[in-house]
């Protein structure tokens, strides 16, 4: 059977790119969007900022003492989404199967529509050509036989790089990395994987699927396939996205009223991110609470209309936590999920995009040696 020519697409440090290129007063600069004050949260770091360890998703003070110079600027996310149409115009120049995973990153199955290239890493050097050319942005790219190894791939040679793993590196490939470096394994899953000996890909390898069914449940299938280089997972045009939401295990348990209600607005704030990278709103709020002895409950509200505000969602999740003080045991993990989905990724309703031909969009210059390039291109 014939492998599948699987690329993930990921644009570097989208959001603060965008920025740096549209005012070159911030190029070179540790930049962070989104709100500098309190309860605010990083959007999205430039690689400027990352050295001192700034990440999306960091509360933006916690940002601010990691890197005293960082330049904050809010988030203009009607560019982002024009410049992300941009690109998956881009996409659909080579592949109709796309299926995104947010404003800045997509898998393609280009198996089929190899075209006059007849390589899927020529393909992507295409589209990362167009990207740059187009957009004045970088992207990098991963080329594999599945999804797993190419959104592992397009992170190997970030910046502006690109990486293939082909068959015959799969499974060796894997073997060499920790489990947390997996796509799918959270931080939680990694830590109790350690905890039984499992560090590696090849550590992994070597427990059967009924031994990972005992610790991992459902999600042992995936895990045992991924740990040899499998992953069957197809790529899905237009997916009916069900519900957004965010979670956070805090390392000590959470004690106190104020630092509770805290860490549930910095979750809103993180959750309401979302919501505007997804261009989706919802009605139906849910709060999840685990508490230290690992109890957990859920209490969800549905609205009658729409949330269309970041104080809305916040307030209806503060609405539902307030009702559990005082509490009687600290809590290890605080989340909010919005469902009810309104919005064009919600339903599905976006068309499938066009494809162009790839004789209407001739390669550039070949390489200088074309020998150099032969064996990667290959595949």
């Amino acid at each position: 059977m014939e492998s599948r020519r699987i690329v993930h697409i990921d644009m570097d440090a989208f959001y603060a790119s965008v920025e740096q290129r549209d005012n070159p007063s911030l190029r070179g600069r540790p930049l962070a969007v989104g709100r500098g004050e309190a309860r605010g949260v990083v959007a999205a770091a430039s690689y400027e900022a990352r050295p001192f360890g700034v990440r999306s998703a960091m509360p933006s003070l916690k940002a601010k003492r990691l890197c005293p110079d960082l330049v904050f600027v809010p988030g203009r996310f009607d560019v982002y989404r024009a410049v992300s149409a941009q690109i998956h115009d881009i996409f659909a120049r080579y592949t109709p199967l796309i299926q995104p995973l947010s404003l800045d990153e997509a898998y393609l199955d280009l198996t089929d529509y190899l075209g006059a290239y007849g390589s899927a890493t020529l393909v992507a050097e295409r589209i990362r050509a167009d990207i740059r050319k187009e957009t004045g942005l970088t992207a990098s790219a991963g080329v594999s036989y599945n999804r797993f190894l190419a959104k592992l791939a397009s992170d190997y040679r970030k910046p502006d790089g690109l990486f293939v793993i082909t068959p015959g590196m799969g499974p060796d490939f894997v073997a060499g990395l920790t489990v947390d470096q997996f796509h799918g394994i959270g931080p939680a899953t990694a830590q109790k994987m350690r905890a039984l000996g499992i560090e590696t890909g090849a550590d992994l390898r070597k427990l059967d699927l009924p031994t990972l069914m005992r610790h991992f449940g459902k999600s042992a299938p995936f895990y045992h396939g991924i740990s040899r280089g499998i992953d069957e997972r197809p790529v899905v045009v237009n997916r009916e996205r069900k519900s957004l939401g965010t979670e956070q295990t805090y390392l000590s348990d959470l004690q106190k009223k104020d630092e509770a209600k805290a860490a549930l607005g910095l979750i809103a704030t993180k959750l309401w991110l979302q919501v505007q990278r997804k261009q989706l709103t919802g009605r139906t709020v849910t709060l999840k609470v685990k508490y230290a002895n690992f109890r957990q409950i859920t209490r969800a509200r549905t609205l009658p209309s729409p949330i269309t505000s970041e104080a809305c969602l916040s307030e209806t999740g503060h609405s539902l936590f307030a009702p559990l003080f005082p509490l009687q045991t600290g809590v290890r993990l605080l989340g909010l999920t919005l469902s009810s989905l309104s919005g064009s990724a919600a339903t599905g309703s976006t068309p499938a995009p066009q494809m162009q031909l790839l004789f209407d969009h001739p390669s550039e210059e070949p390489p200088k040696n074309p020998e150099t390039f032969r064996s990667l291109f290959l595949f």
